[in-house]
């Protein structure tokens, strides 16, 4: 254990949790809230969970062991008598937290003076007897708790969430400078009287909207199961709270206690009736009437049939989180993710895409998919429904918004400048919504790997409901480098500090160039960093293609407008000049940004095959001077075995494996004269076009790029924390 007095003491009480401590546990040391301790306090296990707790071997691991099952209040007062934090934080071993949790809530303590508090529960069922849910109604504000509205919502039977579930942070010592501490006596409900006792003592508590504790529902939890004896000591513990200066908290502790007394009455038919005592629990009826009604909830539960609400599916899978449209290969970090999941699938991994966001459809209320997307086990998308291969939207409104982006299209062409369509919202960095984290956890099967496509999405992670499961973030460039670019500032809003922040919550960070690699390395020591650059298939033979035919290939996206226009004003000119009979063409989805093209250009757009142009093309230009990232069609023109000429800008990442492979030019006029001579000389582009073609085949194979990042998935899958218990049964 550090010496440096920790900022939060982060207790878990354990009894015979070996199912699952490993897991909690785990997810607390990966807090982003670095200065903690996590005590392990034993309640006397008769399992493997000390062993394991004890072979995980981290420094700000203390592991207390008792001799005999006091309960959990017992357990976590050794662990109170032994905390040195200012901040107390209650994790069950059967449980986990969301790696940023602590930090916001200690944050948010300092920030608004509170003294408890909390966030709002996932809650989920290991037998699939329901779906995940939030334990709290939606809200989007902090909120402050009285002493009346706890006592309120911790009705016994109440019909509304009750706060007492929550696990809030809480101040190691009370308003009077003592420290806390759990009464021993209760078995159940410990955490709340200890709230409760709390906030009668005048402490401040705040309620926050985040879902950051995920609370695990099984057969053998605590929480599920009361008996008269808990009731009896919960009654008694409301006796001891004292609102005499509260008139709304006596006027809650009494009805609190009429409610303890029906469940008291409902806890005593239920013996007798198994005790086969009818008189006694028909006498109990009829002096507590009310009391019947409680059987409605253990009636229904026994007579409706439990539905099966849990997702087996077979197979190793792995959990691909995105924000993309991804449709097919229409853009270069969408080839990618595809790539991946076919080395994935390849090495026998079902690979489920997970589209956590409505956000994803756009303007488009329609996306149809490819056959490149078979490679996903499971295709699904909050707010769409899929008919064969399509993919539609729920909402109205985005409906509306094709409509009006169709006519706007229309217009265009009839150069009518009348804009109806607003721009999508840039579905990759908006903010996630409670929606979107119950989407994926009610969708997501048992994982053995996570893969989140940009670091906007590693903070969901978590919500996939498998603590074990590994992180891979594929970063497909520095995002936080086009804020200086100016032709893509208005898209990505996103700095240096945030983006290295949401890196590092992965376990292993996909980078797709060495550049952006050697970048995560320095800023992020303890982060495992694969490079796995952009594997396509290759032609079997370079192709020269037709004299004075150009190419280019790109998307609908800020750095592919500017460079084609700075194409068209600087470089064109002079290769018409030089070659009249020189014709562009512009494929891909950019062509809708480009309605006056200069003679000689033709833009055929979205094509359903690129092969044909690549054949016929002479040379495939990539004019680029904006941008960050691998440049991914840059390596589909190699693997076409193309004659290329492009800028440095569009060898960014990869300058010595293209270099002698392609032609850069960064000043116009060399540009257009390396241009000219490779549309006049066929041997000369097809020199350069066999170079292309090696340079594709040695480095952008799919072998020689996934090979490194398959060998981590299957090493990581397999040494994970669920793997502890045969670490410890190697150290006992």
């Amino acid at each position: 254990m550090t010496t440096r007095t920790p900022r939060v003491s982060v207790i878990m009480a354990n009894y015979n949790g070996a199912a699952h401590i490993a897991a909690a546990v785990r997810s607390v040391l990966r807090s982003t809230e670095r200065s903690l301790e996590l005590i392990v306090s034993d309640d006397g296990s008769q399992d493997e969970s000390v062993a394991i707790v004890r072979g995980i071997g981290d420094p700000r691991i203390v592991l207390l062991e008792g001799e005999g099952a006091g309960g959990p209040a017992a357990a976590r007062n050794r662990g109170l008598q032994a905390a040195k934090g200012d901040w107390i934080a209650i994790v069950d071993s059967d449980d986990f937290i969301h790696p940023e949790r602590l930090e916001r809530l200690l944050d948010a303590a300092a920030r608004d003076g509170a003294d408890i508090v909390a966030d709002d529960l996932l809650t989920f069922y290991e037998d699939g007897s329901r779906q995940p849910h939030a334990h709290l109604r939606p809200f989007t504000e902090p909120s402050w708790v009285s002493a009346a509205a706890y006592a309120r919502s911790n009705r016994i039977l109440g019909d509304k969430p009750a706060l007492g579930y929550l696990k809030p942070v809480f101040r190691r010592l009370g308003r009077d400078g003592a420290p806390v501490a759990y009464d021993e006596r209760l078995r159940i409900a410990e955490d709340s009287d200890l709230i409760q006792r709390l906030l009668i003592a005048g402490a401040r508590m705040c309620v926050y909207p985040e879902l950051g504790y995920l609370y695990r529902k099984h057969a053998a939890s605590i929480s599920h199961r009361m008996g008269a004896g808990h009731i009896d000591a919960m009654a008694a513990a409301l006796e001891r709270w004292d609102a005499s200066r509260d008139p709304a908290l006596a006027a809650e502790l009494r009805k609190s206690r009429a409610a303890l007394r029906r469940a008291r009455a409902f806890a005593g038919m239920v013996e007798a009736l198994k005790a086969r005592k009818l008189g006694a629990a028909l006498g109990l009826a009829l002096r507590a009437p009310s009391a019947v009604w409680f059987f409605k909830d253990a009636l229904t539960k026994r007579v409706l049939p439990k539905p099966r609400l849990k997702l087996e599916l077979p197979g190793p899978r792995i959990t691909l989180l995105s924000r993309q449209r991804i449709v097919g290969q229409t853009n270069g970090s969408s080839s990618y993710v595809l790539a991946l999941a076919g080395a994935l699938r390849g090495a026998g991994y079902a690979v489920d895409y997970i589209g956590p966001s409505p956000l994803i459809f756009g303007r488009w209320a329609m996306m149809k998919l490819k056959p490149e997307t078979e490679v996903f086990d499971r295709y699904l998308v909050r707010g769409g429904f899929r008919i064969g291969n399509l993919m539609l939207a729920r909402d109205p409104g985005v409906w509306l918004a094709s409509a009006m982006a169709v006519v706007d299209r229309v217009l265009g062409k009839l150069r009518l400048k009348l804009q109806l369509s607003k721009p999508a919202t840039y579905a990759q960095g908006a903010e996630a919504t409670r929606e979107d984290m119950l989407f994926i956890a009610r969708n997501s099967a048992r994982t053995e790997a996570v893969f989140c496509d940009y670091c906007f999405l590693t903070p969901m992670a978590p919500y996939a409901l498998s603590p074990d499961a590994r992180i891979f973030t594929i970063m497909h460039d520095l995002m936080s480098a086009r804020i200086a670019d100016k032709a893509e500032a208005n898209t990505v809003k996103l700095d240096a500090k945030t983006e290295f922040r949401l890196l590092g919550l992965s376990d292993t960070v996909v980078a797709i160039q060495k550049e952006e690699a050697d970048a995560v390395r320095a800023a992020l020591p303890n982060t495992k960093v694969t490079l796995a650059l952009h594997a396509v298939p290759t032609v079997t033979a370079a192709q020269s293609g037709e004299d004075d035919t150009i190419l280019f290939v790109g998307s609908n996206t800020a750095p592919n407008i500017v460079g084609l226009e700075w194409f068209f004003r600087e470089i064109w000119p002079h290769v018409i000049e030089k070659r009249p009979s020189a014709r562009l063409l512009v494929a891909g989805s950019v062509a809708r940004a480009l309605p006056d093209l200069p003679n000689g250009v033709r833009a055929p757009g979205v094509v359903p095959d690129l092969a044909p142009l690549y054949a016929a093309a002479g040379v495939v230009i990539s004019p680029l001077y904006t941008g960050s990232g691998l440049k991914i069609k840059l390596i589909e023109a190699l693997a076409a075995g193309k004659a290329v000429v492009g800028t440095s800008v569009t060898a960014q990442g990869v300058e010595d494996i293209v270099a002698g492979a392609m032609i850069v030019e960064d000043e116009p006029q060399r540009f257009a004269a390396a241009l000219v001579e490779l549309l006049s000389d066929k041997s000369a582009r097809a020199l350069l076009s066999n170079s292309a073609l090696t340079c594709a085949e040695a480095n952008f194979s799919p072998d020689a790029t996934f090979a490194a990042l398959l060998r981590d998935v299957r090493r990581d899958v397999h040494t994970t924390a669920r793997d502890a218990r045969a670490l410890a049964q190697l150290t006992q």
